[in-house]
């Protein structure tokens, strides 16, 4: 980690060296360490310190991106260079007007010294116990044990400097039971926080109640979807509905329906980057802070994301959602909630004549944006529900079903809810789990 003020430092060095009428400068730093374990023992331990530097020059409506992780004087200037000549080469965008501006930043505690210092000694000892309880049980243990720090600054031409340190422990595991698998995961920003011991227990229990699977047939079931399946949910909500691009480029199911009913009214959706229970980041990737943005409202659309270019479209403020440049995608929203229910996740089952317990999906594709249709796989424990009681594990099937559907046929929610972070762009998302009636399942394995 360099700090503060030799971000600072750097950043400013990097804007005295463009001849540019505008330049904004995106530095990251990352530690980052992995113990990865398969078979119940440790196979791999790798460490990462990098940093990135991206700079995006604008001459007069042509803008240049370009990159480097080299932070001598000689590569910082190469990067610059490079940057002003493929703006040169670009085509004029008629609809940029300017980089943002300085903005008060949120204050957010997000770093956790502990979790920056995390050894790989202490990363093997969790992985340690967590197999011994797989080994005492026969069930034989795999995954992985990520720690990370991160540093994030903006600084542009325009006096833009936002700059924000934030940690992070991420631990997942699959049992394997003989014919049955079980899945858990635990993330925190604070490494002491992971509790291995009910994780093991967790993952561990559902292999073994998952073994020798039956066949089921495809239709319509009410599912229990644990918090794993509706994380997936909403991270496809983020991508193909909750941005301002998507609703522009008419590809949203929101568009023309701000203002009405689209989801069942127990759900609430919204984004919010400064919360104190995510992995906080309080300005997105141009500097702008990021502001609390509520999607859906008691089952009414409300709003949607956006970055400096989509706002300008529309002539409102950015709320902060910015993607580094260049991107196509748009603004996304990375600090995504689901409003918690008040049932307990343990008495959600109840009342469900017959339906699928459901862990998690994976290998989930978009079939219709505009449906936010999804097609998949369940994983790592599903099981049959029949007069509101587990009755037998059951083999994995696919479905092809809408999940806006899904949230407009929510039976419950659990008051319990999990924090998860996803891979790219430090996003995470903290939800429920759901009893959901006819969700759609169109095939099973055999």
């Amino acid at each position: 980690m360099l700090g503060i003020e030799r971000v600072r430092e750097l950043t400013q060095q990097i804007l005295a060296l463009s001849k540019a009428d505008e330049t904004e400068v995106l530095f990251t730093g990352t530690d980052a360490a992995l113990t990865r374990f398969a078979n119940s023992q440790i196979h791999q331990n790798v460490a990462e310190t990098n940093t990135d530097i991206r700079v995006r020059v604008v001459c007069g409506k042509k803008i240049g991106v370009a990159s480097s992780n080299d932070l001598s004087p000689d590569a910082l200037k190469r990067t610059v260079d490079t940057a002003r000549v493929i703006a040169q080469l670009q085509r004029e965008n008629p609809d940029f007007r300017a980089l943002p501006e300085p903005q008060p930043i949120p204050r957010v505690e997000a770093f956790v010294e502990h979790t920056a210092n995390f050894s790989p000694e202490q990363r093997a000892q969790a992985v340690s116990v967590l197999c011994k309880k797989a080994k005492a049980q026969g069930v034989v243990a795999a995954g992985a044990f990520a720690t990370t720090a991160l540093e994030i600054a903006v600084a542009n031409s325009r006096g833009v400097f936002a700059y924000h340190p934030v940690t992070y422990a991420d631990l997942n595991t699959v049992m394997t039971a003989e014919t049955g698998t079980g899945y858990a995961s635990f993330t925190h920003a604070d490494a002491r926080a992971v509790n291995v011991e009910a994780l093991a227990d967790e993952a561990i229990d559902k292999a073994l109640r998952s073994r020798d699977p039956g066949a089921t047939e495809a239709g319509e079931y009410t599912v229990l979807l644990e918090e794993y399946a509706v994380h997936d949910i909403l991270n496809f909500l983020a991508f193909v509905a909750f941005s301002a691009q998507a609703v522009q480029e008419d590809r949203s199911f929101m568009k023309g329906k701000f203002g009405e009913k689209v989801m069942s009214e127990s759900v609430t959706l919204w984004d919010d980057g400064c919360a104190p229970d995510t992995i906080a980041l309080p300005f997105d990737f141009e500097g702008v802070p990021r502001q609390k943005v509520v999607f859906v409202e008691n089952g009414i659309a409300r709003g949607v994301v956006y970055d400096t270019a989509t706002a300008q479209r529309d002539g409102v403020a950015s709320t902060g959602h910015s993607l580094p440049a260049p991107n196509t995608m748009g603004p996304l929203a990375l600090h995504m909630f689901m409003a918690p229910g008040d049932t307990p996740k343990r008495e959600l089952i109840r009342g469900i004549e017959r339906g699928l317990w459901v862990t998690r999906f994976w290998y989930t594709r978009v079939v219709h944006p505009m449906k936010v249709l999804i097609t998949g796989m369940t994983r790592d424990g599903t099981f049959l529900i029949e007069k509101g009681e587990v009755t037998r594990p059951v083999k994995n099937l696919r479905f092809t079903t809408s999940y806006l559907d899904a949230l407009n046929r929510v039976r419950a929610i659990s008051r319990e809810t999990k924090l998860f972070i996803n891979d790219w762009g430090g996003a995470s998302r903290r939800v429920p789990a759901l009893v959901v009636d006819g969700f759609r399942f169109t095939g099973a394995t055999q």
